[in-house]
């Protein structure tokens, strides 16, 4: 069959749905580079993210963990059977069936407690949440691989780097901990790094997208299916983390925590467990789906925040002062006259209030 219409000529194994061009020699150190860059601005940007925490609620989640617990359902609950059904009701190859489901059974990304904090989320619950599915990743990614994946595969095929999980873990803890240091002793400055922080990780964040697309270029091509997949999964986690978190009766800066937690998973952990455990010509078929959950967790993730960060729109219920709470951060309060017909002020008050 000829694929030079679809496939360069340099590209691997293509079979004219699914091929992709080797990186060059120049990729591979452009790669090494960014990575290690990319890894210390990360540090940096969860380290003011915890400058964004309190000691105090942090234990309390850690303590009274309800909102934990919810998340931990979420993320080895929900995440893995979605990936489930998307691969059986989709009727994807075994091989991408596996993939899709190691996807879904990945513990969250730090991405997510950056976005947090620009939805005003509960940081102290992003943060322990990242943090404990990290931890339990350790025993609940074979666990839950063994469920899911014995339809297609032997669960003992797929190799799960532990040691790239430690390695997460300490960057996330090691940064943060310092950072709620700084907060609990300079409270002041921590603030001034905050803003930095986070402004430095939305750049963050795009930078890593648009790098993915350049030592990934589009040289390839993948099946309809995964692209639909890719498209449904993140929406689907974070539809169904937001909702399950709201039927438990948590507050709306939890639930919108606990949507981005179950949505946005560790991508990166997702590409590595691939690499290590199909062989060059099965890579052909999945190694671009990790790609696509990043793009379009992230696309869906901005519009997240773009919702959340537009006029807050709030009706009054009743001519006195009224407040409703709603999933986005501030309240607006109306105050009518006796009769309930003129507007005599009306202001915006923090979700506090």
């Amino acid at each position: 069959m000829d694929n030079s219409g679809v496939c360069l000529a340099n590209a691997t194994v293509c079979n004219g749905s699914s091929c992709v061009v080797p990186e060059s020699n120049f990729n591979a150190i452009l790669s090494t580079v960014l990575s290690t860059v990319l890894t210390s601005l990360l540090a940096l940007v969860m380290f003011s993210m915890g400058c964004n925490v309190e000691i105090k609620k942090f234990l309390g989640h850690v303590k009274r963990p309800w909102g934990i617990c919810i998340g931990f359902l979420c993320q080895f609950g929900i995440m893995p059977l979605t990936g489930f059904i998307l691969s059986v009701a989709f009727d994807i190859l075994p091989v991408q069936a596996v993939v899709v489901i190691i996807m879904g059974c990945c513990p969250g990304g730090t991405s997510s407690n950056i976005l947090a904090y620009w939805v005003d989320g509960d940081m102290d619950l992003s943060i322990s949440m990242t943090t404990c599915s990290t931890v339990l990743a350790l025993g609940m990614m074979p666990l839950c691989l063994l469920i899911y994946t014995k339809l297609w595969v032997n669960s003992g095929m797929i190799v799960i780097p532990f040691d790239n999980i430690g390695i997460s873990l300490v960057a996330l803890i090691v940064p943060v901990s310092i950072g709620i240091f700084v907060n609990h002793k300079w409270p002041r400055q921590a603030k001034i790094i905050l803003k930095v922080g986070s402004i430095t990780g939305a750049l963050l964040i795009v930078l890593i997208a648009v790098i993915g697309g350049v030592l990934y270029q589009s040289a390839w091509i993948i099946e309809p299916k995964l692209w639909i997949i890719g498209t449904i999964f993140p929406l689907a986690g974070y539809s169904l983390g937001f909702f399950l978190a709201r039927l438990a009766g948590q507050s709306w800066d939890r639930c919108r925590t606990v949507a981005l937690e179950t949505g946005m998973q560790n991508t990166q952990l997702c590409s590595t467990i691939v690499q290590l455990s199909f062989t060059p010509e099965e890579l052909n078929l999945v190694f671009t789906f990790p790609l696509i959950y990043s793009v379009f967790q992230l696309f869906l993730a901005g519009v997240f925040v773009g919702r959340l960060s537009g006029p807050i729109r709030n009706v009054p219920l009743t001519h006195h002062w009224c407040r409703r709470e709603a999933p986005w951060p501030d309240y607006l309060v109306f105050q009518y006259d006796g009769d309930g017909v003129n507007l005599v002020h009306c202001g915006i008050f923090p979700k506090n209030y």
